[in-house]
């Protein structure tokens, strides 16, 4: 079972990430549009201090594939999430940056909404390496502490080939439930494993999420 940790926004925490036993190592990274967004240098201070071989996960914001082609030229990651609305970024944007960066993997976040996002998924089926399904609340996909419907994401699981993530809402508390019920091949975490009242992250709350979904 991977397990995905966001927002990671230092080296010191990164560490952190990493002796708690987590695998992907999340920044949200940006030129300061969005709330939170690491810078592209911060980015690469925080990839350059994993140990070799872990996965550099970066999440984008970005809205146009000029934007993330830049982003990609700059960023040291070796897995690109692609976390804007799902009609700013399509299925043919994806296999541009996939001609375009080759040795980059692109996680696509999903919104779980309803029928109609379980066709948007099947749409990316083969086209990028992983999908991410994610609550979609306030017009924002993700980082909202709210779970969604986990049958739809379990259609989702069982209609493509491609790995599937899967957050919204998960901690300690309820992931081995949403990994019994989705069967997904990853699970992500922000809000549930962040210090309350910050976004600063937990390292009890990562250490135990990390535990029960790797007990699964």
């Amino acid at each position: 079972m991977i397990v995905q940790i966001y927002e990671v926004s230092s080296v010191v925490e990164a560490k952190n990430m990493v002796e708690a036993g987590v695998d992907n190592i999340g920044v949200l990274v940006g030129r300061g549009e969005f709330p939170r967004e690491v810078s592209y240098e911060k980015a690469n201070e925080i990839f350059d201090s994993l140990p070799k071989g872990k996965p550099r996960l970066a999440l984008t914001l970005a809205e146009n594939l000029e934007e993330i082609c830049d982003f990609l030229k700059q960023v040291k990651c070796n897995i690109l999430h692609v976390g804007t609305h799902l009609e700013k970024i399509s299925p043919e944007d994806c296999k541009i940056l996939k001609k375009e960066f080759p040795n980059i993997k692109i996680m696509r976040a999903i919104p779980v909404i309803d029928e109609k996002n379980v066709e948007a998924a099947i749409g990316y089926d083969g086209v990028v390496d992983f999908l991410l399904l994610d609550t979609y609340k306030n017009n924002i996909i993700g980082a909202s502490g709210a779970v969604h419907d986990w049958g739809l994401s379990r259609e989702i699981v069982e209609s493509v080939k491609i790995p599937v993530i899967l957050a919204g809402g998960l901690g300690p508390d309820n992931v081995a439930d949403a990994i019994k019920k989705v069967r997904p091949l990853g699970v992500d975490s922000k809000t549930k494993t962040d210090k309350m009242g910050s976004h600063e992250k937990d390292i009890e709350k990562v250490t135990a999420f990390v535990k029960a979904a790797k007990a699964c």
